[in-house]
């Protein structure tokens, strides 16, 4: 498990999909891609796609994503998209009083319980106190990251 934390969007783009059996049909996918504006999102996702777009398409949504920081896994099986919330937890040293900050991250797994266990094992190597919040399967068909 390797991360990466960035500015990510969160773009949904609509095109004509080639099905298995030959036909296409026009089907509207979710990707994230690592870029600095919404300039450059909409340049990154064009790009990785050619490949896939033989004809029209459309960019419907192009959103800064709620996370800066993914968790890329290299199991073959883990081809999902979780979003998981962490609420870190400190003390506050002048108060003395504690203090809870959530953080959400993404996570590629192949269940929810993989996505819990690989954040549970990400945090494992902190020195910072932790609770899983929640975690949710997503929509995102791919992430693509600047190398």
């Amino acid at each position: 498990m390797h991360s990466k934390t960035s500015d990510w969007f969160e773009t949904k783009i609509r095109y004509a999909k080639v099905q298995e059996d030959g036909t296409e049909k026009n089907v509207t996918e979710q990707y994230v891609v690592d870029a600095l504006s919404f300039t450059e999102a909409e340049k990154r996702i064009l790009d990785e796609m050619q490949v896939y777009i033989s004809g029209d398409y459309k960019i419907t949504a192009i959103t800064p994503a709620s996370y800066h920081e993914i968790f890329f896994s290299e199991g073959s099986s883990d081809d999902k998209w979780y979003k998981a919330k962490v609420e870190f937890i400190t003390i506050d040293e002048k108060t003395d009083k504690v203090k809870r900050t959530k953080t959400t991250y993404l996570v590629q797994a192949h269940s929810l319980d993989s996505a819990v266990e690989h954040i549970n094992d990400v945090m494992r190597g902190t020195m910072i106190d932790y609770t899983s919040v929640s975690a949710q399967e997503t929509k995102i068909m791919d992430v693509f990251k600047a190398e």
